[in-house]
C-alpha cells in the first residue's frame, strides 16, 4: 500500500488526472476498475474519480510496490543527463518563479519527445538544488510561462509552483505585463513608431506573413510599438515593446516595414545577413528580449509588484553594437548596453 498527501502543486486537479500523472503507464480502464473496487481510495472513502483534490487530501493505492512500479516512470528527459548540464543565467528567483536569461539556440520548450529544452533545464536545477524531487515530478513539471524562439536570447519567466504558473501565465495571456526587446534591424530609423497589421501563420512551414485589413478575417491582430536608441544610415538599434506577442511577430513586422532583423535568414535580407556573419560571425536574428516590467501585484506575490527586471546584453550582441559606427546614440542606449562613446 501507498499512501499519498496532496501537496498545493498537486490540488485544485480532479483525482484521474492526478492518478494519470502519478500512474502515467496504467490504462485509464484500469484505474477506473481500481477506484470502483476501493483499491484506490480518497481521504478513506470510494471515489469516482471525477472528486477535485484539495491540500492534505489523502490517496491511498492499495496496490503490490511490483504493480505501482509497473505503471510509474519517467519517461520525459531531464538536462541533468551526464554532458548535458546546462548552468542557468538566474536572473531573479523566490520560492514560486524563476527569470532566466535564454541564450540563443535553446529551445523555450521541446519540440520532439527527445529535445532538451530550457524547461528541461529548469527541472534538472530544480532536481539538484532540492527544491524538487522525483517523486513531486511526477505529478507536477515546472514550466515556462512564455516562449522565445530558439534563436532569440533573453528573459523567460518559469513557474517553479502552480501558483507561479498560473500568475505568470495569465499575466503574459491578458497582457498585462510589458514586455520590451532588443534589436538591429536594417535601415536608418530616426522616429518612434507605433505600427498594426494583421497576421496569418503557416503552421506546416511555421512561418507568418502581415496581410491587410481586407484579409484580417482569418489573421490575428498585432501591435508593435518600436524607439531608435541609436542608428546610422545603414542600421538602427531599437527598443521594441511587444505589445500582442504573436508568433515571429518583431521580425516579421519589421520586415513588412522594411527593417528586417540583421541575421534573420527566414524574414531578413540576404545581402546584409551575409556581412554580419562574415565580420562577425552572426548566425541568426539579432533579437533579445531585453525587459520585463511587472503590473501591481498582491498577495504572495505582492514583493514582485510593478519591479522591472533586465536580462544583460549576450556577448556577441554587444561586440556588434560596439563595433557599429553609429551617427547617432541615446543616453538611454549607453545605459542599457554599458558601454560608452
Amino acid at each position: 500500500m501507498k499512501i499519498i498527501i496532496i501537496k498545493p502543486n498537486e490540488s485544485e486537479q480532479r483525482l484521474d488526472k492526478f492518478l494519470k500523472k502519478y500512474m502515467n503507464r496504467a490504462p485509464g480502464s484500469f484505474l477506473y476498475k481500481m477506484l470502483r473496487k476501493k483499491n484506490i481510495t480518497l481521504n478513506g472513502r470510494r471515489a469516482g474519480g471525477n472528486e477535485k483534490l484539495h491540500t492534505g487530501d489523502e490517496v491511498r493505492l492499495f496496490l503490490s510496490d511490483e504493480t505501482i512500479e509497473k505503471f510509474t516512470g519517467d519517461d520525459e528527459p531531464v538536462a541533468g543527463a551526464k554532458g548535458r548540464n546546462t548552468t542557468l543565467d538566474i536572473i531573479y528567483e523566490d520560492s514560486h518563479v524563476l527569470f532566466v536569461n535564454k541564450p540563443a539556440g535553446m529551445l523555450s520548450q521541446k519540440a520532439e519527445k527527445t529535445d532538451i529544452s530550457l524547461v528541461e533545464h529548469i527541472i534538472s536545477y530544480l532536481l539538484d538544488s532540492g527544491q524538487l524531487t522525483r517523486e513531486e515530478l511526477r505529478t507536477f513539471r515546472p514550466s515556462v510561462c512564455n516562449r522565445l524562439d530558439r534563436n532569440t536570447s533573453g528573459l523567460v519567466a518559469a513557474g517553479k509552483t502552480l501558483a507561479g504558473l498560473q500568475m505568470f501565465g495569465s499575466l503574459f495571456r491578458d497582457r498585462n505585463l510589458r514586455k520590451y526587446y532588443l534589436c538591429i534591424v536594417k535601415g536608418k530609423v530616426d522616429k518612434p513608431s507605433h505600427i498594426k497589421g494583421y497576421l496569418i501563420k503557416n503552421e506546416q512551414t511555421n512561418e507568418v506573413r502581415i496581410v491587410t485589413s481586407g484579409e484580417a478575417e482569418k489573421a490575428a491582430p498585432i501591435e508593435t510599438e518600436y524607439i531608435p536608441l541609436a542608428y546610422s544610415r545603414e542600421h538602427s538599434l531599437l527598443r521594441v515593446h511587444l505589445i500582442t506577442g504573436r508568433t515571429h511577430q518583431i521580425r516579421a513586422h519589421l520586415a513588412y516595414v522594411s527593417h528586417p532583423l540583421c541575421g534573420d535568414y527566414k524574414y531578413g535580407d540576404r545581402d546584409v545577413n551575409e556581412r554580419y556573419r562574415k565580420k562577425y560571425g552572426v548566425t541568426s536574428q539579432m533579437l533579445h528580449s531585453y525587459e520585463l516590467v511587472l503590473p501591481v501585484l498582491e498577495g504572495e506575490f505582492a514583493a514582485l509588484s510593478e519591479r522591472t527586471f533586465r536580462a544583460p546584453v549576450p556577448a556577441l550582441f554587444q561586440k556588434v553594437i560596439k563595433e557599429t559606427a553609429w551617427e547617432h546614440g541615446t543616453q538611454e542606449a549607453l545605459e542599457v548596453l554599458h558601454w560608452k562613446i
